[in-house]
C-alpha cells in the first residue's frame, strides 16, 4: 500500500523506515484477513464497538489512504449489513452498542451535510429519522438513563456533534447539556456525575454497593468534559455548558492521587469506593483524561487546563510500560490505542516527548503481531461469549478491542490522512 498525501489536514505520519513498513504490513494483513467476511454474529448487538459499523470505518480509511482501491465498497456493504440487522433486533439508542453508533458511522462516511447548492434535498438525509427519535427521547424528563460516552448522554452528544450544523443536531446538544446540568451533583470542589449501583454492570455491583464516580473517558466525567468542550467551541448552550465544564474540570483535578504512584488519577472515587490507580489507556486513566483536559482548555480558552493536559501527557509518555496494565494491542486499552492517543496529543501540541512515547507504544503494539494467529496476526484479550468476569485470547475483528481498531491506529501512524474517525472517541482535539 502506498498512502496518498493529505496536506490540507496538517496530520503527519510519525513512523518511518522499517517501523513504517512493518506497520503497513500489519494493516494490510488485517484488511486481507477481515476481507468481506461478515463479523461474528455475537457482535451484532454492539455494531460500532465490535460489529459491522466499526469495521466499516477501517475500510473507509483504507480508501482515503489509497483512493480507488475498492475499499469503500466494502465499507458500504458493512454499513448496509449493520442497518439491515436493525430490522431484526431491538437495539438501544446508545453510541457503542446501539443504533446511534450505526447512524454516527453513516454520517461520518457521508462526510457531513451537503453543501448549499449541490442539489441534495433535506428529504434525502438518511439520519433524519434518527434525529427525530433522539429528540423525542431527550425531551423526556427527568433523564433516567446513563450519562456516559459509551451508552448514555455523552454518546448522544457525540452523534449530534457529527451532525452539526443541522438544527436538529444543535437542539439535541442543547438538550444533552440541560440533562447533564440536571443530574450533576455539587461537591465542595466542583461538579460530579455519579453512577448509582443499579446502573452499574451487574458484575461491578458487589464491589461498589453505593455506586461510583467514574473517572474514565468511556464511562465517566472525562467524557463529559470532552463533550462540553466541543459544545462550547460550537457556540451552543454557551453559558450553561461553560459553567458545567468549569465545575467538572475543577472536580476532576481535585482527584489527583498522591505523587509517586503508577497513575496520576484513579479509576473511580465515591462513597465506599476503594481508591486505586488506573490503568494507562483511553477508556480509563491518564491518557483519556489528558485528551479531555486539552479539549477543555481549547474549548473554553483556558491555557491553565492546556498546561495540565500537556504535563499529564508527558507523564504518560515517560511511564514504564510494566506499570501501564497493557496486555494486548487493542484500541480501547491496548498498545495501539495508547500509541494513538499519544500521537493525537503530539500532533496537537508538538511536544517531542509525546512523539517518542507514541512511537514506542506502536512498537509494542507490533510486538503483539504474529502471522497466522487471530485476525491479521492480532488477538484480543476479551471475555468469552456469555461471560464478563474472565478474559481469554479471542480473534476479534471489531473497532474497539479488535483488529480493525489496531489497524486504524497503525494506519494513522504511517499516513497523512487525518484519523477523524477518532471523533467517536472524543480524541480529535480542538485547534
Amino acid at each position: 500500500m502506498t498512502p496518498s498525501p493529505d496536506r490540507a489536514s496538517g496530520w503527519q505520519p510519525i513512523l518511518e523506515g522499517e517501523a513504517a513498513a512493518r506497520a503497513l504490513a500489519a494493516v494490510e494483513a488485517v484488511a486481507l484477513a477481515i476481507g468481506d467476511v461478515p463479523v461474528a454474529a455475537r457482535h451484532a448487538a454492539a455494531p460500532l464497538a465490535g460489529g459491522e459499523a466499526g469495521v466499516a470505518l477501517l475500510f473507509e480509511y483504507l480508501e482515503r489512504a489509497r483512493p480507488g482501491a475498492g475499499y469503500r465498497d466494502n465499507a458500504a456493504r458493512r454499513l448496509d449489513r449493520a442497518i439491515e440487522a436493525l430490522a431484526s433486533s431491538h437495539q438501544m439508542p446508545t453510541l457503542f452498542s446501539g443504533f446511534t453508533g450505526i447512524a454516527w458511522v453513516a454520517e461520518h462516511l457521508q462526510g457531513g451535510p451537503p453543501a448549499a447548492g449541490d442539489g441534495e434535498e433535506d428529504e434525502a438525509d438518511p439520519n433524519e429519522d434518527i434525529d427525530a427519535a433522539l429528540l423525542h427521547l431527550l425531551r423526556q424528563r427527568p433523564w433516567s438513563s446513563s450519562f456516559d460516552l459509551t451508552g448514555g448522554l455523552v454518546g448522544l452528544g457525540v452523534y449530534a456533534l457529527e451532525r452539526l450544523p443541522r438544527a436538529s443536531a444543535a437542539a439535541c446538544l442543547e438538550l444533552v447539556v440541560e440533562h447533564l446540568a440536571a443530574i450533576a451533583e455539587a461537591r465542595p470542589d466542583g461538579l460530579a456525575w455519579y453512577t448509582p449501583v443499579e446502573k452499574l454492570p451487574e458484575p461491578n455491583r458487589p464491589w461498589y454497593p453505593q455506586g461510583w464516580e467514574n473517572l474514565g473517558m468511556a464511562h465517566g466525567s472525562p467524557g463529559v468534559i470532552a463533550l462540553l468542550a466541543r459544545v462550547c467551541a460550537a457556540g451552543l448552550a454557551t453559558r450553561q455548558a461553560r459553567e458545567l465544564l468549569s465545575g467538572a474540570v475543577s472536580r476532576l483535578l481535585a482527584q489527583r492521587l498522591p505523587a509517586g504512584g503508577i497513575s496520576i488519577f484513579p479509576f473511580a472515587v465515591g462513597h465506599g469506593v476503594r481508591v486505586r490507580p488506573a490503568r494507562t489507556a483511553w477508556c480509563y486513566g491518564d491518557p483519556g483524561i489528558a485528551a479531555a483536559l486539552l479539549a477543555a482548555g481549547r474549548g473554553a480558552g483556558e491555557p491553565a487546563w492546556e498546561r495540565e493536559a500537556a504535563a499529564l501527557a508527558r507523564e504518560v509518555a515517560r511511564r514504564p510500560p510494566a506499570s501501564c496494565g497493557v496486555e494486548d494491542a487493542g484500541l480501547c486499552h491496548g498498545a495501539a490505542g495508547l500509541g494513538h492517543v499519544l500521537n493525537r496529543l503530539y500532533q496537537a501540541t508538538g511536544e517531542p516527548e509525546l512523539l517518542a512515547g507514541a512511537r514506542a507504544w506502536f512498537g509494542r503494539a507490533l510486538e503483539f503481531w504474529e502471522a497466522g494467529r487471530g485476525i491479521g496476526g492480532f488477538l484480543a484479550l476479551t471475555p468469552p461469549e456469555g461471560e464478563v468476569d474472565d478474559l481469554v485470547w479471542n480473534a476479534e475483528a471489531g473497532f474497539l478491542a479488535g483488529s480493525a481498531g489496531v489497524a486504524l491506529a497503525l494506519l494513522a501512524a504511517v499516513t497523512s490522512v487525518d484519523p477523524a474517525w477518532d471523533r467517536v472517541l472524543l480524541l480529535s482535539p480542538l485547534r
